[in-house]
């Protein structure tokens, strides 16, 4: 049977304390936990997406020293910012932030949108994202889930349960919500799942939109990294010298290739291939 979507207040009010003794206990101290500002709020959680915290750590802090806000990062080319990227993976997040960046600055006078509306209008920011913003970077009361938040909210509410949908999360988000201060409560939330997560088989697997990772090795992602990685380090090189260069059937470097060039990584003058 389907769980009720309505918490009675002791239920809530009994959860809400089990996630917050949880946090202060073992709550993570997180670089991009000591700030409001909405432009470094904005980085971590580009970065977090698909990524391990861990991972994320250091390439944030590296970042932020190399472009400090977001009229840098909106002037730095995008070898700049892929150079800085490298070692994260899913490289399009790095394409997504420049095109951001020059957004927020033409469009907004440089300023990060205070809302979900208008963060969902930037390259790259879906609803989820630009909930996180708003609560993290303006501490406003919005309701969302991610990875870590559904795999409490099935932990608790749907233990017996499969293919539970976001439809069924939300409502039990919003009624335990800790108005006041919600961003303390979605860090507290977070961290409460990410060590589910470490302690026993992810509860998110039981939801609708749980998908498995493929493998890296082999994979266009791996060939993608590669091809930029090179590019990178190597300004001016001919597309016959990088496919000599990358240990990967030519014709899968060649697609790859065109694929970047359509997506604007890259640009083709002639024989050489360059970071656009």
């Amino acid at each position: 049977m389907k769980h009720r979507n309505v918490l009675y207040f002791e239920q809530i009010r009994a959860f809400q304390q089990r996630v917050y003794r949880h946090y202060r206990q073992y709550g993570r101290d997180l670089p991009w936990r000591k700030t409001s500002d909405p432009y470094r709020i904005l980085i971590s959680e580009i970065m977090l997406q698909q990524t391990q915290v861990s991972r994320v750590i250091e390439k944030y802090e590296l970042l932020i020293r190399t472009f400090p806000n977001i009229e840098s990062l909106a002037q730095a080319p995008l070898r700049e910012i892929l150079s800085v990227w490298q070692g994260l993976g899913y490289n399009r997040r790095a394409l997504v932030l420049k095109r951001l960046a020059d957004v927020v600055v033409s469009r907004f006078d440089s300023k990060i949108p205070a809302n979900v509306e208008s963060l969902t209008k930037l390259p790259g920011i879906g609803e989820a994202t630009a909930s996180a913003i708003c609560a993290f970077a303006f501490n406003q009361p919005v309701v969302f889930a991610e990875t870590n938040i559904r795999s409490v909210f099935i932990h608790h509410f749907f233990p017996e349960e499969t293919s539970i949908r976001d439809a069924e999360v939300l409502p039990l988000v919003s009624q335990t919500l800790d108005s006041r201060n919600p961003r303390k409560w979605y860090w507290a939330l977070m961290d409460y799942g990410a060590a589910l997560k470490k302690n026993m088989v992810n509860p998110g697997r039981s939801s609708a939109h749980y998908q498995k990772q493929s493998p890296f090795e082999g994979s266009n992602r791996q060939i993608r990294g590669r091809i930029l990685q090179t590019l990178v380090k190597n300004s001016r090189i001919s597309e016959e010298e990088l496919i000599e260069k990358l240990p990967f059937e030519r014709a899968a470097v060649r697609r790859n290739l065109r694929q970047l060039v359509r997506e604007g990584f890259l640009t083709k003058r002639g024989a050489y291939v360059t970071v656009a």
